[in-house]
């Protein structure tokens, strides 16, 4: 430990899909495992769940994480699910989600998920005098969620939801933390690029690393993201298999014409907890309406049954299994069913880089903007680093191998190198030039 560095230290990998935490003492890095029935080790799911109930505050119970998902799929009719919410934090749009009779706003989001994951944590995370570290490392994306996102209003939304969660809290580049934890595994000095594929968003920084020893091991040289990740990819599958199988792209008769059913009607397949909101009875009696109007009624009765039987979740698993299977093998089969409903289709790997080619194109030129950043080129970088779930999608691991070449590319940690890294650097002495 650094002379004049904190004794505990706590880095908060605060994801899109998942969150994950590591606490750091003496130069050591330990995850957080969480515990209970629904515990899945050290990953989080950043979700939330609330159903009214007497008693509770506002008269709203609430769970997170896994714990949430397990509420939901017991009695999804009276619970109000929400996640990924993380995305709308530089969302000037958002205001507030609506829980039954009451408007949450971020922060009031933030600060009901962050209650349940220390509750879930076995007293890890409590925050009574002696339990609370000493400070507090947050990871942030380099460029937030959204089409026009807001900077400084993300920032206030964080500030205001980890308000009471520790007295000195830092926010740092999320890629930054998995480049310190990287630079646990170098023995000599080197220009690293290091790529972060989460949920919401990837993102790029660029360090120079100083071997073993060195008073400061990482110096920050550049950064650029994009919001494009991992529910982007999900929601491609989802956009060019599933939907067509739901009625998207076939007609409708309206008096003596044919007319394209119209896309709004899909328009909340792209997350498949907003699906439940779809269950009301206005939306339900216009797609029985459209039913019988369809060219391929069979098509919108498949439809129907996704969102009368809220499948949106079982969807998106099968979704999910489906793009892990690819990044394994050339080909897949996608198989979703219930008691209503069976979709089965056998799908390429060359498909679904078909259907993301876009969004890697946008990616690979956000690699450019981030070399640009740091004035290096790519014959300047000796080692790349790919963390995240979606760095195991072999089209993004061919953006760097083109690049860079295969030998200049380690992974791991896909899921937790940046809560390690988070934590370590919480643990130096000066922190000028890691947070933001």
């Amino acid at each position: 430990m650094t002379s004049g560095a904190p004794a505990r230290a706590l880095g908060l990998d605060f994801g899109t899909t998942n969150s994950v935490a590591a606490i750091a003492r003496d130069g050591q890095s330990d995850l957080v495992d969480f515990v209970g029935a629904q515990a899945t080790g050290a990953v989080f799911r950043s979700a939330l769940c609330f159903w009214p109930e007497d008693g509770a505050p506002g008269g709203l119970a609430r769970e997170a994480g896994p714990w949430a998902i397990a509420e939901y799929l017991d009695f999804p009719q009276g619970c109000r699910f929400i996640q990924s919410f993380k995305s709308v934090a530089a969302s000037p749009v958002f205001e507030h989600a609506t829980i039954f009779d009451r408007r949450l706003r971020f922060e009031q989001l933030g600060t009901s998920f962050l209650e349940r994951m220390i509750a879930h944590a076995g007293g890890k995370l409590d925050s009574g005098p002696t339990g609370r570290p000493e400070r507090i490392i947050v990871g942030r994306p380099v460029e937030f969620a959204g089409s026009r996102p807001d900077e400084a209003l993300a920032r206030k939304r964080y500030d205001a939801m980890f308000a009471e969660f520790g007295s000195e809290i830092h926010y740092v580049y999320e890629p930054l933390g998995a480049a310190f934890s990287f630079a646990s595994r170098l023995t000599e000095p080197a220009t690293v690029l290091v790529a972060d594929f989460g949920g919401g968003t990837s993102d790029f920084s660029i360090v120079r690393m100083a071997p073993p020893g060195a008073g400061r091991r990482c110096e920050p040289l550049g950064a650029a993201g994009i919001g494009i990740a991992g529910d982007r990819f999900d929601y491609r599958i989802v956009d060019h298999l599933v939907l067509p199988m739901l009625g998207k792209g076939s007609q409708y008769r309206s008096f003596d014409k044919l007319l394209e059913i119209p896309r709004s009607h899909f328009a909340d397949f792209a997350d498949w907890s907003r699906l439940a909101l779809m269950r009301n009875r206005r939306t339900l009696e216009e797609l029985a309406r459209l039913k019988r109007a369809a060219v391929d009624p069979d098509a919108i009765g498949r439809m129907i049954a996704v969102i009368e039987h809220e499948l949106g979740y079982a969807l998106y698993d099968a979704v999910g299994q489906l793009k892990r299977a690819l990044s394994e093998a050339p080909h897949a089969h996608f198989h979703f069913a219930s008691d209503d409903l069976a979709i089965e289709a056998d799908v390429t790997r060359a498909d679904f880089e078909r259907w993301i080619a876009p969004d890697i194109a946008r990616i690979e030129a956000t690699v450019d903007r981030a070399l640009t950043s740091a004035a290096v080129t790519p014959e300047g970088i000796d080692r790349v680093f790919l963390t995240g779930g979606s760095s195991l999608i072999p089209a993004i691991r061919a953006i760097f191998e083109r690049r860079f070449g295969a030998a200049r590319i380690a992974s791991g940690g896909e899921l937790t190198s940046i809560a390690h890294g988070l934590a370590l650097i919480g643990q130096e002495a000066d922190l000028t030039g890691w947070t933001v």
